[in-house]
């Protein structure tokens, strides 16, 4: 027996695959999603950074030490 697949029934049968692992795995799903956001929020961070002025670390200790 052969079994063939149009892309319609793929593309159904791959969805409600989707939809149900969703349902059932909810938080795992969040956990990726909110891994990818902060990865993409640190690379944003990193190429601003390449963007900035050079800031000497006496400085940034001394902020830190007055803050507190």
């Amino acid at each position: 027996m052969q079994l063939t697949l149009d892309d319609e029934k793929t593309k159904a049968l791959l969805t409600e695959v989707l939809v149900e692992m969703l349902q059932q795995k909810r938080e795992v799903f969040y956990d990726i999603v909110l891994e990818a956001l902060e990865e993409v929020g640190l690379a944003n961070a990193i190429l601003e950074g390449e963007e900035t002025e050079f800031v000497d670390e006496a400085e940034i200790q001394a902020i830190l030490k007055s803050g507190s």
